[in-house]
Parts: C-alpha cells; structure tokens; sequence
C-alpha cells in the first residue's frame, strides 16, 4: 500500500499533545510510521513536502520533521503535469501547496492521501469525482485498515 502524508500530518507528533484528537491524530501518524519502517506500507513523499518543511520557522520542528522525510521511500519531483494538475485543484479552491500535495500524490498513484486538515479533506470529498484520490485523516484511515484486515 502507497501513502502521502501532507505536512499537516507530519507535524501532528510535534503539535500540543494535551488536546485529545491531537493525541490521538499522533499516535496515528507514529503507528503508521512504525508500519512503514516494518515494509507493510510504502511512503511515497515530495519535493513539495520538502519545500513546505523548509519553511518552517521553529528550526527544531524543522530538523524533526525531515528526520522524519527520510523514511520515504521515494519522492516525487514536480513536473509539468503535476503543475497542471494542481491548478485545476486551486481552481477547487484548494491552497497552493494543498493543490501541488495532491497533485503529487496523483501522479505516484497512491493507495491514501493523508491529511490532518479538516478542510482539505472535506474538499477533497466535495471534488470526489474529480479528485480520484482516497484522502483521509490518519486516525481514520488506520481504525479503517486495521479493523477490516
């Protein structure tokens, strides 16, 4: 199974771990970063993730977070298409990176896209027949595929 995490998601273990979902959203990611490190999932990244990253401005969540990036198995460069594609996303209403994010994600033919951002999801579900993707929140999707293996 092929994922991409938006930074939304990444983020989430370094986010304030007092507010429930926030906890729970974490131990989500961690678990389905335990699985990638085991080989049952493969993450598929992007350049787009890494330039998002790069822009952090707390230069210790940065570091942590692309300690992190460098479980991925691969990551997708943009290309023309993937630029073309996200405009027709930001003609949806998605945000810059949000549109490259999926755009890229799109193009590596990935099994999930997963965000922690209620609003990209919701967008993403309104757009479904345009946006062929299966985009999910982490603690979702993994209550999703651990409970019905």
């Amino acid at each position: 199974m092929k994922i991409y995490m938006d930074v939304c998601c990444l983020n989430r273990p370094y986010d304030d771990q007092t507010q429930d979902r926030i906890y729970l959203e974490s131990e989500a990611v961690l678990t389905i970063l335990k699985h990638i490190e085991a080989g049952d999932w493969t993450w598929i990244s992007s350049s787009v993730v890494l330039f998002e990253i790069g822009e952090t401005p707390n230069p210790e969540r940065k570091r942590r977070v692309l300690k992190l990036c460098e479980k991925a198995a691969s990551s997708i460069g943009l290309n023309e298409e993937i630029r073309s594609q996200a405009e027709i996303f930001k003609s949806y209403g998605f945000t810059t990176y949000d549109a490259l994010h999926l755009a890229c994600a799109l193009q590596a033919q990935v099994d999930v896209f997963l965000s922690t951002d209620d609003k990209l999801i919701k967008r993403a579900q309104r757009y479904s027949d345009s946006i062929t993707l299966n985009v999910k929140n982490p603690l979702s999707w993994l209550q999703e595929v651990l409970y019905n293996q």
